[in-house]
């Protein structure tokens, strides 16, 4: 059996030493375990991309990125140009502990004015914020930081599903992202139903009715306002103990339906056909309303 040392990209501390065997898509599922990041691509010592598992001899040291180029762990974090022998602004980002690489002009460029170009601009920000591999040390999650980084790289919204994007929104906030913060807030409002308030039909009133438990208090009031029951059809129904709080009944139709100790606290009933029997109106809770009631009460 075969015996490798990872490492994470740019970096020669903190290896893992791991079992060679299987396939290359297990071993990087190996490293994303190990080393905590998700592991996409393998590096030789010299910067060879290894696509082949039967590439790799025992005792190697092998170098772990999440799909970004190689960087030699000797030059400090930085990616080397072998055409110059210079220094090119690659960096690496520890945001929560997971690891980023990308550059300086990505991180800068995009929108000039904002916090994240401006930490990124002048070194002085940072004192003794990198840890031992030189990445600059961000307390941020970051599930909500890669849409940010993907934003700087392709002006575009890339958020992966299941990502809040209330949280990648205070990210951008939080960045001084102006332009991503706004198309953000457009993004949130489209995706979120609008609210409905049309009308129930005695169809729909009846359904909710059955769906409530018959121990729990069937209560019409959703936050601040009632359903809209307006010219409903509610007539000869049992609505015995029910919570028409701020429930909006006008031209409701409740002949012979049954109210005793219904709330009809603040509900509107402008307009409501009430004849009913004189006992169904027991207990009955009339707080300040509009009520239309014909000329008398069956009793």
């Amino acid at each position: 059996m075969r015996r490798v040392t990872l490492f994470v990209n740019g970096t020669s501390k903190n290896g893992k030493a791991v079992a060679v065997y299987g396939t290359l898509s297990e071993l990087l599922t190996v490293a994303s375990n190990k080393l905590g990041i998700r592991a996409s691509n393998l590096y030789n010592g010299k910067g060879g991309l290894i696509d082949d598992i039967v590439l790799i001899r025992g005792d190697d040291v092998l170098y772990v990125s999440e799909g970004d180029a190689f960087i030699d762990p000797q030059s400090d974090g930085k990616m080397s140009d072998d055409n110059s022998g210079l220094h090119t602004d690659w960096l690496m980002l520890n945001i929560g502990g997971h690891l980023f690489t990308t550059t300086g002009s990505t991180l800068v460029s995009k929108e000039p004015d904002s916090m994240l170009a401006h930490m990124f601009r002048e070194e002085n920000v940072w004192g003794n914020t990198q840890d031992e591999r030189g990445a600059y040390l961000i307390d941020h999650s970051p599930e909500y930081f890669k849409p940010i980084l993907n934003y700087q790289r392709h002006s575009q919204i890339i958020v992966n599903e299941g990502i809040n994007l209330l949280g990648v929104l205070e990210e951008a906030r939080f960045f001084g992202i102006e332009q991503l913060a706004e198309q953000l807030e457009v993004a949130i409002k489209s995706s979120n139903p609008p609210e409905d308030h049309s009308p129930l039909s005695r169809r729909e009133f009846v359904r909710f009715f059955l769906a409530t438990p018959t121990k729990s208090e069937l209560r019409c009031q959703i936050e601040d306002i009632g359903l809209n029951l307006i010219g409903a059809d509610l007539s000869r129904l049992d609505l015995r103990y029910i919570n028409f709080k701020m429930v909006n009944l006008s031209r409701c139709n409740l002949t012979y339906a049954n109210l005793c100790c219904s709330n009809l606290e603040r509900a509107d009933l402008s307009g409501a056909n009430l004849d009913v029997s004189s006992t169904s109106l027991l207990f009955l809770f009339l707080w300040p309303s509009s009520i239309h009631m014909k000329p008398f009460l069956k009793g």
